[in-house]
């Protein structure tokens, strides 16, 4: 990243418009690009692209390392011959991502691609698949977890079978044998996945357009991450975690946010010189330019909760590795490329973290007007060195956001802002691109003027999240030169 003044859109793959349900790395996403390089926005800003687990959310994943295989476009696949083309018809609705129907339907569709693909003997593609097979260390691991998973009909691992539970090397060889057919299916989709998203971030990069990632802190307890290295966690003798992640009472939540994820045995991953994150780290800056690290107070001090707490209230703060890691990061990779997430309940501790390695922060326009001339979110208090967004994909869309504003607040946010309060939506997207703040981030969602039904995630629901799609009706004609418009103007690209 350059030091000139940059602008991008928050967008994941799977709000990606087309006819298969949900969205891929296909024709529509390069669409996307294209339109994004019309309006000379620079970034694009995508969620985890991990295969989620619980309730499809991308912040809750089988892996840490693995691609989320319902973004592989079945077009490729037909027209590399694994899949027919009548195969891939269907009459999915295009406004959201139905996942109830859409996950076993083309799951089945990725299986049959597999066998198709493997059926066909010696070819050139074959050995770019062994080639992958053969460089990506984790992938065995993943694969086999996957076909456990299935075998034991989706229990997690720690209710499996005590050896193979403890990960018993005979046990394992043992399953990579009686399940290689499933394994090679897994590793299969996993193949595609990042052959897909190399094309991807290609185009992106023809362009002009670099691509940040998103980074969990946390992982989901019934992962391949958390099997494969039980000693890194916090856990029972019987796997199970001691206690979990969350965040106490704050802005989203009455009684916190119980994540419920395993927390991390900081000692023992210092003892093995933190490789299994340098190593996470490694390979998101292989997918993407920067990375934001969700949760980065979780680094300073983690909020742990007794696992069998029923909310997050009654936790307290732990602390994490802090400088140590960071530097250890540093040593191994050079410049860290970061975003710190510095929501939340933020301490001069972790704002001397984030400021000791110069990583930018975040200020979010939806949270600066509900107090006075000191909120560090109103755009007087921004810093060169941070990223102003309208809003996340935690929040309302700013029009939705707008409606239910007190009059009080309303009243001070144009007070504050100077203007007529006839067009909010356009008046904050303003406000973020004219900030000092190097990086600004709109979500797509508000780039488009769209009300609440257009809301990616509502924290602490477990359910609804995470279906919203755009459509291409919504890209109008002259949007794209209209941001192109305000972006000169604010002296962005």
């Amino acid at each position: 990243m350059t030091a000139r003044r940059h602008a991008g859109v928050l967008l994941h793959p799977t709000s990606i418009p087309g006819a298969d349900g949900i969205g891929t790395l296909g024709d529509e996403l390069v669409n996307f690009l294209d339109f994004l390089a019309q309006a000379k926005f620079s970034l694009w800003q995508v969620l985890p692209l991990t295969p989620p687990a619980a309730g499809n959310s991308p912040y809750s994943a089988y892996s840490a390392f693995a691609g989320n295989h319902l973004l592989i476009d079945l077009h490729q696949l037909v027209n590399e011959g694994d899949l027919l083309p009548q195969a891939i018809q269907n009459n999915f609705p295009r406004d959201h991502v139905d996942f109830d129907q859409v996950i076993p339907w083309k799951e089945s569709l990725l299986r049959d691609a597999a066998e198709n693909f493997f059926s066909q003997g010696q070819t050139p593609r074959l050995q770019e698949f062994w080639q992958f097979c053969d460089t990506t260390y984790w992938l065995h691991d993943y694969a086999l977890f996957k076909a456990l998973k299935q075998h034991y009909h989706n229990k997690p691992w720690h209710r499996w079978p005590k050896e193979l539970m403890l990960r018993m090397p005979a046990a394992l060889q043992q399953a990579s044998v009686k399940f290689g057919a499933e394994i090679g299916v897994q590793k299969y989709l996993q193949w595609q996945f990042y052959r897909q998203w190399k094309q991807t971030k290609h185009a992106a990069a023809e362009r002009g357009i670099a691509i940040i990632g998103d980074l969990p802190i946390f992982v989901a307890h019934d992962s391949a991450d958390v099997w494969c290295n039980q000693g890194l966690f916090l856990l029972d003798d019987k796997g199970k975690p001691t206690v979990v992640a969350g965040v106490p009472p704050d802005y989203f939540s009455a009684t916190g946010q119980l994540w419920g994820n395993p927390l991390y045995d900081w000692e023992a991953m210092a003892q093995q010189g933190y490789g299994w994150w340098i190593a996470r780290f490694r390979q998101m800056f292989e997918l993407f330019d920067q990375v934001r690290i969700d949760h980065f107070r979780g680094f300073e001090a983690a909020w742990h909760v007794p696992a069998t707490a029923k909310t997050a209230a009654h936790g307290r703060w732990v602390p994490g590795p802090g400088a140590v890691f960071f530097d250890a990061v540093k040593a191994s990779l050079g410049t860290l490329s970061f975003i710190a997430e510095d929501l939340g309940v933020i301490t001069p501790e972790v704002e001397a973290l984030r400021d000791r390695y110069n990583l930018p922060g975040m200020k979010i326009l939806q949270f600066a007007f509900d107090s006075d001339a000191a909120n560090p979110y109103l755009p007087h208090n921004h810093l060169p060195n941070s990223v102003v967004y309208t809003g996340t994909h935690d929040n309302d869309t700013t029009k939705g956001w707008f409606t239910t504003l007190p009059a009080k607040t309303t009243n001070r946010m144009y007070d504050y802002l100077g203007l007529a309060g006839t067009e909010p939506v356009q008046d904050l997207i303003k406000v973020a691109l004219m900030s000092v703040a190097q990086t600004a981030i709109i979500p797509m969602q508000d780039l488009l003027e769209l009300p609440t039904e257009a809301r990616m995630n509502q924290p602490g629901i477990a359910l609804g999240n995470w279906s919203w799609r755009y459509q291409p009706a919504q890209l109008k004609q002259g949007l794209a030169e209209h941001y192109a418009r305000l972006l000169k103007r604010y002296g962005r690209g």
